[in-house]
């Protein structure tokens, strides 16, 4: 329309006017101009020639949103074929509000109430987005059992507006008509939309109940788990690890909120319906390409455009992918209820609402009224009001989950009849197979290997008895399954490093490292952690010249992963974080020799090549720790942060500390030995970091029991699941460390480095007490009976510990002599202060000695001792 004035006024103005003529017409033109910019035309009506024009990209846009919701799909239900959990929990699509918001662009085509869809793949795509609402929902119901009471009040109501917006929308574009075909097809995905709400709704008030029952069960059975764990026999650690593990496996894995709620009636109704769904918008795709004439289309196009295909696709797609996990969901929990396909259902059973459905509501309906109403007769309105409402939900929840109960037993019906032809054909094939005498060896094979009877460690719910069986069969490997992948990935650098240590010594680098005659830099020494003096040591290492660089690629390979299992180690132990700035100080140092091959700003190659020889190196790297530890204090002198406690000091302070402390105890083994050449000090170095390595694993079946119980329920399978991991990952490893002699501490001293190191200090002390030859028999005999029973990882039986003490005639005496000798060096040590044990270690030393054996009968006593000592798993 403007193009054509403005062609009109040219016309006039070549045919001649008047100056004054030309002026107004030129006024008209601009102003022709400054309207079409505001988007109206000449006449004032809007200009609506552009608004359609980003309505592709609109699409495109409705597209993405989808696929990313399908993509999430997607993802777990391959992590569930995957990792064989077929209940599908939620990872990575669950309800939330991330997940809600891309749910509501998905469904733009849904919600549109005006633009025009005359053609076949409009109609279809807006009945593909209501479809796809069903889908998510049905897909995500597992994930309520995840949430907290608030999160999922907040979700729940968030989903019930967003549903009640498209049923009010696809209505209005139903009366409007927009929507003018496949009319029925979009009322039953409205019915399916509204019940999906209320069965979500519903099921989400079982959860915290269900969650405390739950946790009360696996604290009993945890207990039950350790009685069992505690009766001493001679297996291996791995060994016994593993069967602790199978039972804690099935006691997260059955009380796993995802499971319980994937497990459910309401899940099951849930999976059928969006099966339902997801069938009604293939009928009405196949009806709509395959019999054509039974629809009748309008001709035209939508400003969606070819968008509008794509939209379709994807949400097709999205449909498909997403019915995937509530389908075998529906399937699995058809297949739980009828393990016994003969046998006839009890209906008197099954329609029969169990208490933990209605608890909550029942709970909330007694309790009194939250806020206080001056008015008698009001606030006894309110009350019964609420107890009226309370009463209805109460009908309301029974009669949805005896629907859903009924939906469940039309699936049984029918799924039972094609099991029951599965197993025909399965009978009839092996029929036909001649090698029955394999089968019969691997039977025998089976039954001379019994598997460990888990159906006492299965936590069910009221109403779930027949699932008992069921469950502990289709569990009963997944510890193996685990275990086995873990055996995949076994950290074979550190195998390597660990054949270099001293374990049948009891880790000797553990005391060597750090000499108590090195003076401190400071009045307080900080405690030493894992990884720290295990990188400095490294860095001494990496700086010696002449070391052939495959050694050292060696030896950084079995450090790089040793570190990973010591931060998860002191991570799991280290709960106060007193440790914390150490741990910060090893992950900087050793990033820094990894990747520059530097101690913080010492570089160590150049070093390697300007020095004649290692104690050039040895007295180079402690000058450069002191001054640095020097400055840093100067700086620091007046703030309060050297007045803090050790631990707390800066991360560079920290590590020149351990720098200056372990090359002055170097340089001290150094002089006494004579000018060490490079490759024997590398050597020692070597052995040093191995057995740190070593002594800290040893941490690993302690670790194992802690992600068994220190976790909260909604993530207990997971850890449980990284405990068998991690088990089958250092099965070799521990097989290798169950070969030492483990200092008989806590296992939560064994945590420490320090503690380590002063028992070992208290050990070399007692070991030049006795004089007498029969003494030292004795005195080692009982270090070796100390070791053996009050080792928490290998506990022996008290009656072989007392065995060794069958002392006969003048031998008693000289038993007690030895006794006395022990208690004399207690006394004394205890009176002249020991560095870092305590008297309560002392105490427990001499505890074990004495009480030997000077009596047989008091066996029954040291082996109740022994049972309440072991932790582990």
């Amino acid at each position: 329309m403007l193009k054509a004035q403005a062609t009109v006024i040219h016309v006039l103005v070549s045919n001649g006017l008047s100056n004054q003529e030309q002026r107004i017409l030129k006024e008209i033109q601009d102003l022709n101009k400054k309207m079409g910019r505001l988007g109206c035309s000449i006449d004032g009506h809007l200009n609506e020639a552009k608004f359609s024009e980003p309505m592709p990209w609109i699409g495109i846009y409705v597209a993405a949103a989808t696929f990313a919701c399908a993509m999430a799909m997607g993802l777990d239900a391959i992590c569930g074929f995957r990792y064989r959990k077929f209940w599908f929990p939620c990872k990575f699509f669950s309800l939330n509000a991330t997940s809600l918001t891309i749910i509501a662009v998905a469904i733009k085509f849904s919600v549109d109430l005006n633009t025009a869809m005359p053609r076949k793949q409009d109609q279809l795509a807006k009945l593909s987005s209501a479809v796809f609402v069903c889908t998510a929902m049905g897909n995500s119901m597992p994930s309520l059992g995840t949430m907290e009471s608030k999160e999922l009040f907040m979700n729940i109501i968030a989903l019930a507006i967003l549903v009640i917006t498209i049923i009010v929308n696809i209505s209005i574009q139903l009366g409007t008509g927009v929507i003018f075909v496949l009319w029925k097809e979009h009322a039953f995905i409205m019915f399916l939309m509204v019940v999906l709400l209320v069965i979500l709704s519903f099921s989400s008030l079982t959860v915290p109940t269900n969650k405390q029952y739950l946790e009360f069960k696996y604290k009993k059975k945890y207990e039950l788990a350790l009685k069992e764990g505690s009766k001493e026999d001679d297996r291996p650690v791995a060994k016994q690890l593993k069967e602790d593990l199978m039972k804690h496996w099935m006691m997260a894995h059955t009380c796993s909120p995802q499971f319980v709620m994937g497990r459910s009636v309401t899940c099951t109704a849930s999976g059928a319906l969006c099966l339902l769904s997801a069938m009604t918008l293939a009928e009405a795709m196949l009806r709509s390409y395959l019999m054509p004439w039974s629809f009748q289309f309008c001709m035209g196009e939508s400003d969606y455009k070819w968008s509008t295909t794509v939209v379709l696709i994807s949400q097709s797609i999205a449909v498909g992918v997403g019915t995937i996990a509530p389908g075998v969901r529906w399937f699995n929990a058809i297949n739980f209820r009828c393990p016994s396909r003969r046998k006839k259902i009890r209906k008197s059973k099954t329609f029969k609402v169990e208490k933990y459905w209605i608890q909550k509501i029942v709970e909330m309906k007694d309790c009194p009224l939250v806020f206080r109403i001056q008015n008698r007769q009001c606030r006894k309105f309110v009350y019964c009001t609420k107890n009226h409402f309370l009463s209805m939900c109460i009908r309301m929840q029974t009669g949805i989950v005896l629907a859903s109960k009924v939906i469940q037993l039309i699936s049984i019906y029918f799924v039972c009849q094609i099991l029951l032809l599965c197993d025909c054909c399965r009978e009839l094939m092996k029929k036909f197979k001649p090698n029955n005498s394999i089968s019969n060896d691997s039977i025998s094979e089976s039954q001379s290997s019994p598997k460990l009877d888990l159906s006492r460690f299965v936590l069910y719910l009221e109403g779930e008895e027949q699932l008992v069986e069921v469950m502990m069969k289709n569990n009963c490997d997944a510890t193996d399954h685990w275990m086995q992948m873990g055996k995949r990935k076994q950290p074979k650098h550190i195998i390597n490093l660990l054949k270099q240590s001293t374990y049948t010594q009891g880790f000797k680098g553990v005391q060597d490292f750090d000499s108590y005659l090195v003076p401190h830099l400071d009045l307080d020494e900080p405690p030493n952690s894992w990884a720290l003096p295990i990188v400095t040591l490294t860095s001494i290492a990496v700086s010696l010249p002449g070391i052939k660089s495959c050694l050292i690629k060696q030896l950084i390979h079995g450090v790089h992963e040793s570190l990973m299992y010591i931060k998860l180690i002191e991570g799991a132990q280290d709960a106060k974080g007193d440790l914390l700035n150490s741990r910060k100080a090893a992950d900087i140092v050793w990033v820094g020799v990894d990747l520059y091959n530097k101690w913080l700003d010492v570089d160590l190659r150049e070093l390697s090549l300007q020095a004649n020889s290692p104690k050039e190196i040895l007295e180079a790297l402690a000058e450069a720790a002191k001054n640095m530890f020097l400055q840093h204090k100067k700086t620091l002198g007046s703030n309060c942060t050297f007045k803090d406690s050790p631990s707390k000091w800066p991360i560079k302070v920290l590590a020149s500390n351990s720098m200056y402390r372990i090359s002055q105890t170097i340089l001290l083994n150094y002089q006494s030995k004579n000018n060490q050449m490079g490759e024997r000090l590398f050597e020692a170095l070597a052995v040093m970091i191995s057995d740190i390595v070593g002594a800290c694993l040893t941490n690993i079946p302690h670790v194992i029991s802690m992600k068994c119980l220190r976790s909260a329920i909604e993530e207990r399978e997971e850890s449980v699941r990284q405990a068998v991991f991690l088990l089958g990952k250092t099965k070799k490893i521990l097989k290798i460390l169950d070969q030492k002699g483990t200092p008989s501490l806590h296992p939560d001293k064994l945590a420490t480095i320090d503690e380590w190191r002063s028992l070992q200090k208290l050990k070399d002390s007692l070991i030049f007490i006795p004089s007498s030859s029969e003494s030292d028999t004795l005195s080692s005999s009982s270090m070796a009976a100390m070791h053996k029973y009050d080792n928490p990882l290998t506990p022996k039986k008290a009656k072989k510990l007392y065995g060794t003490w069958n002392l006969k005639g003048g031998r008693k005496v000289k038993l007690i002599v030895a006794v006395g000798l022990f208690g004399l060096a207690i006394v004394f040590l205890d009176v002249f202060g020991h560095q870092h044990a305590g008297v309560s270690e002392l105490l427990d030393v001499g505890d074990v000695v004495v009480l030997g054996d000077v009596d047989a009968e008091s066996s029954a006593h040291h082996e109740g001792e022994g049972a309440s000592d072991y932790t582990h798993c």
